[in-house]
């Protein structure tokens, strides 16, 4: 009897040993994962379909387009004025830096760029860099903090706080600013906010020195980000990656030295770019990034003129409302500008501008009128995240908060 018991039970592991070599033969000992599109460390709404052998990862598929707003189409049905607000909503942590971006755009096709006013074209450049730190600060204590260290989030967000204290004051709203005009700006520098911007630069100087402390020369950081994520430079060029993303591969390109806008070739300062391309590099460039728009400040401030802030044409900005009650003139300009939008030539042009996560471009293509025939945006969010599927096989799971980290996307303009 316990030999037949026996028996049945060494006839159950071998079938049960038969089935897993089957089993194995069909799945080849891979697990198929998904992350996201909920999990905090992808930074929004994107998925990522991962193929595993044990914590290898062997495939990576980035799905976007959770989010499936429009914007694009929503463009080319109202006017270009009326369309800067959802410029806001592209990369929502640098909502002023995207307002100058298409402003400078829509401009460059009404032919009317070389006639911004020198002040104004110093407050864009102001608002483009705070946009810059804001950006880089939430980016670096989002990203310390999916590597473990929470201190440095507290650290970074106390300093953003202090950038929308400002941006309150400059635009009336603290996230969603729709500040920049076509052809000038909403309002000029409220009184004594030019104070208030020299204090922060000042205190921003010690908190990212803070950071760096905290950081730099952490063991436990250096080990998550070290050697992790390599972009060669050759790749970094064949996928279009742009910004920080393209600067920490050892590529010394930045639009606004390359391609000059507003008043930056008037400016003095540096480009930071890596050496070995991997998710350190990233970080250590974003630090000096914000060093050296602190130094841009700087010299804005010092250079600051006077002078109007919008372009003198009722064609293009809205006049005065004192004109507007009192001039039959003014009356016609605001209300073909408000129904029907500024009258852009037949054409199609093409900006770019260094936003804080890479280049983001407008394409407009005009029949005409006040509405865009078509339009496209560049977002660099989107085209940075190309690279993953080439880059996440052979690493471990664990590096994937890492390196989605480094490349400091956000979801807000890759789903555009």
């Amino acid at each position: 009897m316990a030999e037949y018991q026996n028996i049945q039970v060494s006839d159950s592991i071998a079938r049960s040993a038969q089935a897993m070599d089957e089993l194995q033969d069909v799945q080849g000992e891979k697990m198929t994962l998904n992350m996201g599109p909920s999990h905090p460390a992808t930074h929004g709404v994107l998925r990522l379909s991962l193929e595993l052998d044990g914590e290898i990862i062997v495939k990576a598929v980035p799905e976007v387009g959770y989010l499936h707003r429009g914007d694009e189409k929503i463009a080319e049905n109202m006017t270009y004025s009326q369309f800067l607000p959802y410029t806001d909503r592209l990369d929502y942590l640098a909502p002023l830096s995207n307002n100058v971006a298409y402003a400078l755009a829509v401009e460059k096709l009404l032919g009317v760029d070389s006639k911004l006013p020198e002040r104004c074209q110093y407050i864009r450049v102001i608002c483009c860099e705070l946009a810059r730190i804001s950006a880089h600060l939430l980016g670096l204590g989002a990203y310390a903090m999916d590597v473990g260290a929470l201190t440095v989030f507290l650290h970074t967000f106390n300093e953003r706080e202090k950038i929308y204290n400002l941006i309150e004051a400059l635009t009336g709203a603290r996230l969603t600013t729709s500040y920049t005009r076509i052809g000038g700006l909403s309002r000029d520098l409220p009184e004594g906010w030019t104070d208030e911007l020299a204090k922060f630069n000042k205190e921003i100087l010690h908190a990212i020195s803070e950071a760096d402390q905290l950081l730099t020369r952490n063991k436990i950081f250096l080990d998550r980000t070290k050697d992790v994520g390599i972009i060669s430079k050759e790749e970094a060029i064949d996928f279009g990656l742009s910004g920080p993303n393209l600067r920490g591969s050892n590529i010394e390109y930045d639009i606004r030295k390359a391609q000059p806008y507003l008043v930056y070739d008037q400016l003095d300062f540096d480009i930071p770019y890596g050496e070995v391309g991997d998710c350190y590099d990233r970080y250590l460039i974003r630090m000096e990034e914000m060093r050296q728009s602190v130094r841009i400040l700087d010299q804005c401030l010092a250079n600051l003129p006077t002078g109007p802030i919008s372009i003198d044409d009722g064609k293009i900005v809205l006049p005065n409302k004192q004109k507007v009650l009192s001039s039959m003139e003014e009356l016609i300009h605001q209300f073909m500008l408000v129904t029907q939008g500024q009258n852009a030539p037949v054409g199609e042009i093409y900006f770019g501008a260094e936003n804080p996560k890479g280049e983001l471009g407008f394409y407009i293509n005009s029949k005409g009128g006040g509405v865009p025939y078509r339009m496209k945006i560049r977002a660099p969010s989107f085209v940075n995240l190309s690279i993953l599927e080439h880059m996440l096989p052979g690493h471990m799971m664990s590096d994937i908060v890492a390196i989605l980290g480094s490349l400091d996307f956000v979801m807000g303009e890759c789903d555009r």
